[in-house]
């Protein structure tokens, strides 16, 4: 099937340089404006038939927003690349007015194997319509999927809107994503390995170290959350102490972004997060190994280790450069929001917004971790469900709920069992805010149980193409031992 007949750019096409004719600030404002309306279409041509007012009328807006973009650029091309957005060429800024659409837009276009969609002035209605519905049914890879797709625009006579793959640069800006987020994490659980040691050993560490590491995780965190986040489950064994502090600086940066907190504000919290328990690291090993029950003075050392923390921020190298913020979390955050738990307090406070935010992130990346002492991590949804319901917990459920929000009801790197007998790996959040309990999904095996890699991904929130009931849902969280499955291999 060739291009022109099917509508699909070339490579060479696509990669061709948009001439920009009208400023970037132009191209951002109305882009934005189409893509909200693509969004809320996406959901619309879901719920009612085509001749439906409602469908109607939000077409009706993008016809009006295509053509007047088209009328002042001369055309109009949407690229997805990575975890960004382009029109003309232009980057889209992703905020968190806009985080819960453009998110959904790129998963849309990248699991139908979508990377450049060009639309002509003369598109009507009907183009939309079966444009908007195509890309969402079916399932499968993205390359089966992008070569359905162009073969029904053809048999529908859609010509005004013309699809192509990710080009190959698309893909390397992706991977190279990932292999930063590697990096980052690598480097991260090295710094504090040595922040630790160097502590137990009575030396000095580097505070300008571990505020290089910070960024790095903060930026990692603004320009593409998912790679950084999958890589939480690698929850080593044996490098526990080490492996937690970087995973609770990932999962409070994250959650600092959700809230809205500004870099410089990240920064403070990923530094707090990260320090948050170098308390331990003054506290002998063999009491924070012990595999049988601690005595009453191991577990009193264990509860020293907040003001230990504090005492040792004092005492590092250039400690004029460490956030004071950092000090009042290590001290309190194993407190609860009604200032019980531990260390007890002298003075009436209140409890700092960044204690309780790696209060949070704290105790679910230690509730879902495997330990000396806990050998069978709880799953991370049930973690979930205890951190909301249980009040002893003690934890600000407004927190508690936008962390969901941000991990959903089936956290990252969960192993679920769908109802077609295929199992699969919470791969993300779904970005779609009214289907937090659909995630997206790596399968990792057919309906037999034979295991896939790496598999592929798919949104548990899209329906089957000839039912239009959901094609998937999760019917159970299963054991990944039980399995015999490593989790964190399908995300490194």
């Amino acid at each position: 099937m060739s291009a022109a007949s099917t509508g699909t750019f070339t490579a060479q096409h696509a990669a061709a340089p948009v001439a920009e004719r009208g400023s970037d600030s132009y191209v951002r404002k109305a882009g934005r404006d189409l893509l909200l309306a693509i969004y809320g279409a996406l959901r619309t041509v879901k719920l009612y038939p085509p001749d439906n007012p409602v469908v109607q009328k939000t077409m009706d807006e993008i016809l009006r927003l295509v053509q007047d973009f088209v009328r002042v650029e001369h055309e109009l091309e949407l690229r997805v690349s990575g975890e960004f957005l382009f029109v003309n060429a232009t980057r889209l800024r992703l905020d968190l007015d806009n985080y819960a659409s453009f998110s959904r837009i790129i998963n849309v276009f990248r699991e139908a194997g979508v990377g450049l969609c060009r639309v002509r002035e003369t598109c009507t209605t009907r183009d939309w319509v079966v444009f908007l519905n195509l890309i969402q049914a079916g399932s499968g890879e993205p390359e089966a999927r992008l070569e359905q797709m162009e073969a029904k625009l053809v048999e529908a006579k859609v010509t005004t809107i013309e699809i192509g793959p990710p080009s190959e640069v698309d893909e390397a800006i992706r991977q190279k994503s990932k292999e930063a987020a590697k990096r980052t994490y690598s480097q991260s659980v090295s710094v504090t390995k040595d922040v630790i040691n160097s502590v137990r050993m009575g030396k000095s560490p580097n505070i300008k170290k571990i505020k290089r590491v910070v960024q790095g995780i903060v930026d990692q965190i603004l320009n593409e959350e998912t790679s950084l986040i999958g890589l939480t489950t690698l929850r080593d064994y044996d490098e526990y102490t080490f492996t937690h502090s970087v995973n609770v600086c990932i999962f409070s940066v994250a959650l600092g972004r959700k809230l809205g907190l500004s870099r410089l504000q990240l920064y403070d919290l990923g530094v707090a997060a990260l320090m948050h328990d170098i308390g331990k690291s003054r506290i002998p090993v063999e009491v924070l190994n012990k595999t049988e029950a601690l005595t009453e003075d191991d577990w009193q050392m264990i509860c020293h280790h907040p003001w230990l923390g504090v005492l040792q921020l004092f005492q590092m190298r250039g400690q004029n450069d460490v956030p004071f913020r950092a000090m009042i979390v290590a001290f309190e955050h194993h407190k609860k929001t009604d200032l019980t738990g531990y260390p007890k307090h002298i003075r009436e406070r209140q409890m700092s917004m960044y204690s309780k935010v790696v209060a949070v992130a704290d105790s679910f990346d230690a509730a879902t971790s495997r330990r000396v002492y806990q050998t069978t991590p709880l799953t991370p949804a049930d973690v979930l469900q205890e951190m909301r319901v249980n009040p002893r917990r003690g934890m600000d459920q407004v927190l508690v709920k936008a962390f969901m929000s941000l991990v959903g009801h089936y956290p990252v790197g969960t192993l679920v069992v769908l109802d077609t007998f295929e199992l699969a790996l919470v791969h993300a959040v779904n970005p779609m805010p009214d289907a937090i309990s659909r995630p997206l999904a790596r399968i990792i095996s057919d309906e037999r149980g034979n295991l896939l890699f790496p598999g592929h991904v798919v949104d548990l929130n899209a329906a089957d193409a000839n039912s239009g009931n959901f094609a998937r849902t999760i019917i159970k969280v299963a054991d990944p031992e039980r399995y015999g499955i490593r989790v964190s291999d399908y995300f490194v």
